[in-house]
């Protein structure tokens, strides 16, 4: 027998803008606080609630930080920086663009962007997945890490700034190329600087790596690797897969996995 999710309750002072509707909570975060924002997320979190829908945001910051359940929050607008900040299991997906820091040290869960996303997107990302539909800013991937079994994924759609992947540690970093003209290459300077770990796959023309790095042909296993990902990308964006994977794909990986071995003393 399924178990019967428990009615949420909430604090009377969020109640003049925060309803449940046939189990979906709506929050209309219009002139909403970001501290008041979240205070609510986690009482709705921690009361077994399932969907939160979420309109008229205007970049509040932080939200879905540290929440740890399989909490569905569908963001209406553009959320501020360090969405989904420590994230440790919920799902947010984001019906706009997003600005900086989004999946900051983020552990579980997954990120849905249709649109946009800013700088240091992932920055420390330890695990769950990012989709992002469109370019990205500057150091993006920055330190994305892996232990064990717990791995990072981020496709991003366009393309990317400088210092792409700078100083990965691990996780898988795919790069589609959609956004840019026929025959144009990636303009990202500095790729994989500091880079130890991880992969960087890059469907198009990419040229100025960081010294630590090379690019490499993929293999089966790394084709393989990369479709799984393109098929979950095409299924969130309705895009065109058989057409994606048309397209040339490189790997981007370390020289080593202590590149700045010889700079220390031990």
């Amino acid at each position: 027998m399924a178990t019967k999710q428990k009615t949420a309750i909430i604090s009377e002072k969020f109640q003049s803008f925060a309803k449940n509707e046939k189990g979906i909570w709506k929050i209309n975060a219009q002139d909403v606080h970001y501290k008041e924002l979240n205070i609510l997320l986690r009482e709705l979190d921690s009361n077994g609630v399932a969907k939160v829908e979420l309109s008229n945001i205007y970049g509040q910051r932080y939200i879905g930080t540290d929440l740890k359940t399989k909490l569905k929050i569908d963001i209406y607008g553009t959320p501020g920086n360090d969405l989904a900040a420590f994230m440790d299991g919920p799902s947010i997906e984001v019906h706009g663009n997003a600005q900086d820091c989004t999946g900051n040290t983020m552990n579980d869960g997954q990120i849905v962007i249709h649109g946009r996303a800013g700088d240091i997107t992932g920055y420390g990302m330890r695990g769950g997945k990012m989709f992002i539909r469109d370019d990205v800013g500057y150091r993006v991937g920055i330190h994305m890490k892996e232990y064990v079994n717990d791995k990072p994924y981020m496709v991003v759609g366009g393309t990317a700034e400088d210092f792409l992947g700078e100083y990965m540690a691990g996780g898988i970093l795919v790069v589609l190329g959609l956004t840019l003209k026929e025959g144009e290459g990636h303009k990202a300077r500095f790729v994989g600087t500091g880079m130890h770990a991880g992969i960087i796959y890059v469907r198009g023309e990419i040229g100025n790596l960081g010294k630590e790095v090379k690019v490499m042909d993929v293999n089966e296993a790394d084709l393989e690797q990369i479709k799984s990902l393109v098929k979950e990308y095409c299924d969130h964006f309705n895009a065109d897969m058989d057409a994606i994977m048309k397209g040339k794909f490189v790997k981007i990986v370390p020289y080593s996995h202590r590149p700045y071995g010889r700079v220390y003393a031990y």
